[in-house]
């Protein structure tokens, strides 16, 4: 074979060549980290939040799901987070069922800060609950307070701070565990646009930093397109997966992603499909 015949190596190939090729190996690699089969979900009261849910998340997804109100996202999020049990169904870990749930990182729809307690007392709770001494633990609080920008408010009270900066308290209290898995439930609906952009853009890089998987509830069709790996659009309740959208470019994204042809067809696709959501429990 002559040298020309011969395939470029990777580190030969164009700067665009060799992001598709890391991009098709990461989708070959990439294994699942947790299986929903036939998930549902009925609570005491009568309502059906969740039924024949199968959803697979796959190691290093950020998988947004999105949906409607009432449709059941927030409870799926709590079933993966072993909060509460599903009625039926399985719930399969990458290790086992239960013995294999990594570590988790939770955040919620609230800031949800103790508002007597300074911000670095705030993001030491997870790590007090687990035995830590504020002295052992200061690194780790140092650590994620530096990843979301407020190295500088450690002292800081909950009264003293923007909405915007409560959130990044509330993500950095969910990093401060180092987990492997990020759950995250609307953290940004309360908040302007302009911080809700940017928020999404140190979101993403958080995500890179910490090589973390994340599942991701929002009613927003373009935050989902502009984060997300994986779209799984949820029916109204009960919820179940209705359609699933994959978005190819990789990550962290830049602004100018909104302008895209791929972020315009994604949410186009995921408008489509959240007006299935709307119709399908007529046709369940």
């Amino acid at each position: 074979m002559s040298s020309s015949a011969l395939p470029l190596s990777r580190s030969s190939r164009p700067p665009g060549d060799r992001a598709l090729l890391d991009a098709e190996e990461a989708k070959i690699e990439a294994a699942p980290l947790v299986t929903l089969a036939g998930v549902s979900k009925k609570y005491q009261n009568g309502v059906a939040a969740l039924a024949g849910l199968d959803l697979c998340v796959r190691t290093g997804d950020f998988l947004s799901l999105l949906g409607p109100s009432g449709c059941g996202k927030s409870t799926a999020l709590r079933l993966i987070a072993g909060l509460e049990p599903a009625t039926s169904g399985t719930i399969e870990w990458a290790g086992g069922q239960a013995s294999g749930r990594p570590s988790i990182g939770f955040v919620f729809q609230d800031p949800t800060l103790m508002p007597w307690a300074s911000v670095e007392s705030n993001v030491f709770l997870p790590l007090r609950l687990e035995g830590w001494s504020f002295r052992t633990a200061s690194e780790r609080i140092e650590e994620a307070l530096a990843l979301v920008g407020l190295p500088d408010f450690r002292k800081a009270m909950p009264r003293e701070l923007s909405g915007g900066m409560k959130m990044r308290v509330s993500i950095a209290r969910a990093l401060v565990t180092r987990p492997s898995l990020l759950l995250m439930d609307e953290p940004f609906a309360a908040l302007d646009e302009i911080t809700r952009f940017k928020l999404n853009d140190d979101l993403m890089r958080l995500k890179q930093e910490m090589n973390c998987t994340v599942i991701f509830v929002t009613h927003s069709i373009y935050e989902s397109a502009y984060l997300s790996t994986r779209i799984a659009v949820m029916a109204a309740r009960p919820g179940r997966i209705i359609a699933e959208i994959g978005l190819d470019a990789a990550l962290p994204r830049k602004e100018h992603f909104r302008r895209e042809s791929a972020y315009l067809d994604a949410c186009a696709r995921a408008a489509d499909a959240l007006h299935g959501a709307m119709d399908a429990k007529d046709h369940m």
